[in-house]
């Protein structure tokens, strides 16, 4: 299932919101080529979304859900890839 965060990060004088699969990486990059996502968006297990694009990703079948349960479904699912600092 496609799973997106609301909008809450800011950069680039925008928010963003994150766009993840809790099934595979392949769902999720399938979905994201359908959007028009650029792959440089990809940020290790999942999609950096602009704002401007969040209701497009719903009407395409994305899940809205909270920050914290898109992370716990990424962890369950064993997708959670945690950045290195």
């Amino acid at each position: 299932m496609i799973l997106v965060d609301p909008p809450a990060w800011a950069r680039y004088g925008q928010l963003w919101s994150h766009l993840t699969s809790d099934h595979s990486f392949e769902e999720l990059h399938m979905f994201a080529a359908e959007l028009g996502l650029p792959a440089r968006s990809f940020d290790g297990d999942h999609y950096d979304l602009p704002e401007s694009m969040y209701q497009a990703a719903v009407a395409a079948g994305a899940v809205p859900v909270s920050g914290k349960e898109l992370v716990a479904r990424l962890v369950a699912a064993g997708l959670r890839r945690r950045k290195r600092h």
